[in-house]
């Protein structure tokens, strides 16, 4: 039996070696939109929570437009240019547009990959379009601090504009519930200072801080109170599927609109498994995200709930720019030195964490239920040493190996990563793994 793993651009042929028996867990089949661009049109004119875009653009000077850095697959290309065209068509003078990319602590896009990112020549001809730099002190202003003490320190390139849109995808997250809508300015256009806050060591180990989740949790509360702080902001809010086709998209209030798109996503996404598995095979849903390791650790929270405890759990990744920024490798390289038990006492002192931790501290979340082991071809031997986990060379031995050991050939191949969360219920007849 083959399956293609999302692996770089081309994907990895997974052989499983015969006598195992493969739960091969997908989403479930989404519908698919015959004419997005279309669609998009629609949606600006029929929002949720606010007035149709034409309309609240009428007299205004300028538009700032936040949209996703190159590390998520938002399907620009369609969303982008019909929104541009409606903003020009009510009158919106092209040259008064900015485009914002939402890099967070990422590094900037520039050249061949903001044409990629933005997916129009047309939409660069015409309009501004910047990175956003984290570090920048001058570029933000402060709106202030959260009740929970998160500093709010935003672009103000966005704050002061008279119109704020946010372009995002709906998809699972793991500290945020789901990406998309408030996730784009924060931690999208924010300072250092408030993303280091909000994925502090403190955060991340409160109670609801989870794949899937946004009713009870703090990190997604947090964001909400930020959005809050800088004032009305619209989103465009879109939906793909495994072969990242539009599924879904509206636009509206950025918080109205955004539970309107994940109440659509949730039962594409949050797939119940009635039973654990000794041995998962999973990925990191391929380009763009898993462009470097420090993505991929997204891949194995998001299986890792029904690894059964000390199972084995591998993760294919191409991580065609390696490990990641030089503060994670930092961040990886204390974690092997320390050990997993003294690195979240340390980082859970610290009211600032230090930048790229968050994603090791992610990563014990994974490390702490199962033995986890990376198929990559483009790490270094020191990035693999880095990683913290065992690299294997080659995945079909390796499962065979994990077979053996744990005495159990029922094993679970997720092949798109992230992008489906699988959750343990035990009592779902109509849940994957059953037995009967």
């Amino acid at each position: 039996m083959q399956i293609t793993m999302k692996y770089g651009k081309r994907g990895l042929p997974l052989e499983i070696p015969d006598g195992l028996e493969a739960d091969v867990i997908r989403k479930k089949g989404m519908p698919i939109l015959e004419d997005p661009a279309a669609a998009v049109k629609l949606a600006l004119s029929h929002p949720v929570g606010c007035r149709p875009l034409a309309q609240e653009v009428r007299g205004i000077k300028n538009v700032c437009i936040a949209i996703c850095d190159i590390t998520r697959p938002v399907p620009n290309g369609i969303l982008l240019p019909v929104l541009i065209q409606e903003l020009m068509g009510a009158g919106v003078d092209p040259a008064s547009i900015t485009l914002l990319v939402a890099t967070g602590l990422h590094r900037s896009n520039e050249g061949k990959e903001l044409l990629e990112l933005v997916g129009s020549d047309w939409i660069l001809q015409r309009v501004r379009v910047v990175n956003h730099i984290a570090k920048n002190e001058d570029d933000h202003t402060d709106l202030g601090v959260t009740p929970w003490g998160m500093p709010v320190k935003i672009d103000k390139r966005f704050v002061d504009a008279d119109i704020r849109i946010v372009v995002g995808l709906i998809e699972p997250h793991f500290m945020a519930g789901y990406s998309g809508g408030r996730k784009v300015i924060v931690p999208g256009i924010a300072h250092q200072d408030t993303i280091r806050v909000l994925h502090s060591t403190r955060m991340l180990k409160q109670e609801g801080v989870e794949n899937c989740r946004l009713e009870g949790n703090p990190l997604h509360e947090e964001q909400i109170a930020a959005v809050r702080r800088v004032g009305r902001s619209l989103a465009v809010n879109a939906v793909i599927d495994e072969d990242r086709r539009v599924s879904f998209v509206n636009f509206g209030d950025i918080e109205k609109s955004h539970l309107s798109a994940v109440a659509f996503a949730r039962p594409y996404f949050e797939i119940p498994v009635a039973r654990k598995y000794k041995t998962v095979i999973t990925s990191s849903a391929g380009y763009p995200l898993d462009k470097n390791y420090y993505q991929t650790v997204k891949g194995m929270v998001g299986v890792v709930d029904i690894v059964e405890t000390g199972g084995d759990l591998f993760v294919v990744s191409e991580c065609s720019e390696g490990l990641g920024t030089p503060e994670y490798a930092e961040s990886q390289a204390r974690l092997i030195d320390v050990g997993i038990e003294r690195f979240l006492e340390e980082t859970s002192q610290k009211e600032f964490a230090s930048i790229d931790e968050w994603e090791s501290v992610m990563q014990i979340k994974a490390m702490k239920t199962a033995t986890i082991h990376l198929y990559s071809e483009c790490l270094t031997g020191e990035e693999r040493a880095l990683t913290g986990v065992h690299v294997i060379t080659s995945l079909t031995e390796a499962i065979k190996r994990s077979v053996e050991e744990k005495n159990d050939k029922r094993v679970a191949v997720v092949p798109e990563g992230p992008y489906v969360v699988l959750l343990y219920r035990p009592g779902d007849k109509g849940g994957y793994g059953r037995s009967d």
